[in-house]
């Protein structure tokens, strides 16, 4: 699975370890995530993230 980097603030997003303290279980893809999901460490939105290669 893809991990996603937040623009503003550099988190990564990894399917391999989810957002636990957000209530994502490891194994959900960045696309599975609940469209009101927001970046952990700035707030920001789905739309705020990029693909890392």
């Amino acid at each position: 699975m893809e991990k996603w980097r937040c623009i503003p603030c550099d988190y990564i997003y990894d399917p391999a370890e989810g957002d636990t303290e957000g209530g994502i279980e490891p194994g959900v893809s960045f696309e599975d995530l609940p469209d009101d999901w927001v970046c952990p460490i700035c707030g920001v939105g789905k739309d705020e993230f990029e693909k890392v290669s």
